[in-house]
């Protein structure tokens, strides 16, 4: 496989927003440390934070009626409006000036976002990912990641599901078949090896 550098290569920090983590108090304590940790490790060597977030204009114009997993966002109420606290980055791993917060209007990072004109942009080879859920874009971004042909790397501790058992299967069986999935300190030490 080619040496890809640093400066070629981006770490994904999907979907950590109040809106999300609200919902899985114990896990986002676990979790948050280890995404923290990754992003403290990406910036200190060059490579490249973005952070995505799943947000939404006012009145949901975005939202049809026949998704069903998101059309019950746009009866919510006031939910996941993209100026509105629920779609903010958490503030423990908040973006530094000059880092890019990408707005995605689906799952997957890449969906109804400019994520991939960003990477390519910056000459982006390598994507490194974190996120809530594995389940859900995770999954997806893995998926969309590798039919652009980008290199992969999941950091599954900096990963979190709803379902313990789903994260296992993905992070074990599924998500190895197109990226190296390993934890953030084996990440940060194969790294340091480089």
């Amino acid at each position: 496989m080619t040496q890809i550098s640093f400066s070629q290569s981006a770490l994904l920090v999907m979907d950590f927003q109040n809106g999300i983590l609200e919902n899985y108090p114990q896990k986002t304590e676990q979790v948050l440390p280890k995404v923290s940790k990754a992003i403290d490790f990406a910036r200190q060597v060059g490579i490249e934070v973005f952070y995505v977030r799943v947000a939404f204009r006012a009145n949901y114009p975005e939202l049809s009626a026949n998704n069903t997993f998101f059309s019950a966002i746009a009866k919510s109420g006031d939910l996941f409006n993209q100026d509105g606290p629920s779609t903010q980055i958490h503030s423990s791993i908040k973006p530094q000036d000059g880092e890019v917060i990408i707005t995605k209007r689906r799952v997957s990072a890449f969906a109804g976002s400019d994520l991939d004109v960003l990477l390519r942009a910056k000459d982006i080879k390598r994507l490194i990912l974190s996120g809530v859920s594995t389940s859900g874009v995770v999954l997806s971004t893995i998926r969309a990641a590798s039919d652009l042909d980008f290199s992969l790397v999941v950091l599954k501790d900096a990963c979190l599901d709803p379902d313990d058992e789903v994260h296992k299967v993905l992070t074990e069986k599924v998500f190895v078949r197109q990226a190296e999935v390993v934890n953030v300190e084996e990440w940060i030490s194969l790294e340091q090896k480089k």
